[in-house]
């Protein structure tokens, strides 16, 4: 029976108390942001509720502290994609408004923050991702990559677009390439950008072309300018030699090829009297050329 009374007691303070009008707190309250979502688009998460403090009715207040029926407050957005932010000073008024006859005292926050895009359609150059496909040893892509169409037409928030101006990646999913390729490749999107932007095109025609490099090597005869009469090598018999990979479609051409190893004596090092080879001709079908030895030892009588 005691408890009874007691409980009751303290059931008919609360309601009493709940009555009165001179409390205040502090609120998440919950907003609404309003824009033309079919012209604009969020890229990021917006707010969905500002600090605010709020003086009232108990009931009131502690209807609006635990969001019970509350209608989140609207805020309008005519130009989302010309600022980041709108300031809070310019919401007072009509916040107080809308939450009366609850008395608003402060909004805690300055401003609230935002990223909304106007949303574009582009036509953006495909581009292969690198990480998406590998060359055999010794083969090289050669001209470009062929793309049909070569353009995508996507759909989004511009700065994401324009992130994608260099070019949209696509995945070939080929290793150790040593043949030409051609094959429809699809257009796809990340998680990340699946839910903000659209690409018309479903699939794409990717062609290339590659061609290979052949491992060779050849004996070079040595060949001195400027060279004085007192003036040798340390090894006159010395060996000299040239690697290289030279374009498979040259490979014939370069068969019949002599090269030579030029030592220019003035353009000798005169700190340790050595002299760097110097080959020719040097055909531009060749690559990662190497001489052994490079560097030849002078000496003097």
């Amino acid at each position: 029976m005691v408890v009874l009374c007691i409980a009751a007691a303290t059931t008919f303070w609360i309601l009493n108390a709940l009555n009165k009008d001179d409390y205040s707190t502090v609120v998440d309250y919950p907003v609404d942001f309003v824009f033309n979502q079919e012209n604009f688009v969020a890229i990021e998460n917006l707010p969905e509720s500002i600090p605010v403090e709020i003086k009232g009715n108990g009931w009131d207040l502690l209807q609006k502290y635990f969001n019970v029926n509350t209608t989140p407050y609207p805020i309008e957005l005519r130009n989302p994609s010309e600022s980041e932010f709108i300031l809070v000073s310019d919401l007072r008024r009509s916040l107080g408004e809308f939450l009366s006859p609850t008395q608003v005292l402060s909004v805690l926050d300055d401003s609230i923050t935002f990223k909304i895009d106007e949303i574009q359609t582009l036509k953006i150059k495909p581009v292969l991702d690198t990480t998406s496909f590998s060359m055999a040893k010794n083969y090289r892509i050669i001209n470009q990559v062929k793309f049909s169409p070569d353009n995508l037409t996507i759909k989004g928030p511009s700065s994401i677009l324009k992130s994608l101006a260099e070019g949209y990646p696509l995945s070939l999913k080929e290793f150790t390439i040593n043949k030409n390729i051609q094959k429809e490749v699809e257009v796809s999107v990340s998680s990340e950008l699946n839910d903000l932007i659209s690409i018309e095109e479903k699939t794409i025609n990717v062609e290339l072309e590659v061609v290979g490099f052949l491992e060779g090597n050849k004996r070079l005869k040595l060949k001195k300018i400027n060279f004085p009469k007192t003036v040798n090598l340390v090894d006159e018999e010395v060996s000299m030699m040239m690697y290289y990979l030279v374009d498979e479609r040259k490979a014939l051409e370069l068969k019949d090829m002599e090269f030579e190893a030029v030592l220019n004596y003035s353009k000798r090092n005169r700190e340790d009297s050595t002299i760097t080879i110097r080959v020719q001709p040097m055909p531009n079908y060749l690559e990662q050329v190497r001489v052994e030895p490079q560097i030849l030892k002078l000496k003097y009588e």
